[in-house]
């Protein structure tokens, strides 16, 4: 699968909901979009796989927010006011990075410090249908790939 079209901010939580059933600590999802295309309801998704979707704000303004459930750790970042990676290194995000499923909006910002596998998603709007999203879905690495061969 490599796109899914989103009638609904529903729908886009469902889809991230299924995706999150395959993801554990260590994996790296890439959101990239305009605002407002759909990478905040796709992480409230996440969160509500494990029960903590009640708990999901936006961390425009703290760079990243960090959640728990028993063995698994969620870290949501948006690095849309960071210049480079290097101001990522200078905030120590590369300590999450293999600690927990990292989600990060704004994350081209950041590709080139990334590990080899992760999977980016592209969320375009709809020009005919403003509630419509298309989510391109990308897997670069072993692990992403496979993960994405396992979503229904």
């Amino acid at each position: 699968m490599n796109k899914f079209v989103s009638k609904s901010e529903n729908d886009t939580i469902e889809f991230a909901n299924n995706l999150a059933s395959l993801l554990k600590n260590g994996d790296i999802i890439v959101l990239s979009g305009e605002l407002g295309s759909g990478k905040t309801k796709f992480t409230q998704g996440v969160l509500k796989h494990f029960g903590l979707e009640d708990e999901i704000s936006s961390p425009t303004f703290t760079i990243v927010n960090e959640y728990h459930k028993d063995e698994t750790n969620i870290y949501h970042f948006d690095v849309y006011r960071l210049a480079d990676s290097d101001e990522f290194y200078a905030i120590g995000g590369e300590e999450y990075l293999n600690n927990g499923i990292c989600i990060i909006e704004w994350g081209e910002i950041i590709e080139d410090i990334l590990p080899n596998d992760y999977i980016k998603i592209n969320f375009t709007k709809d020009e005919e249908n403003e509630n419509y999203r298309v989510l391109e879905l990308i897997a670069n690495g072993d692990n992403s790939r496979n993960i994405l061969d396992n979503l229904n």
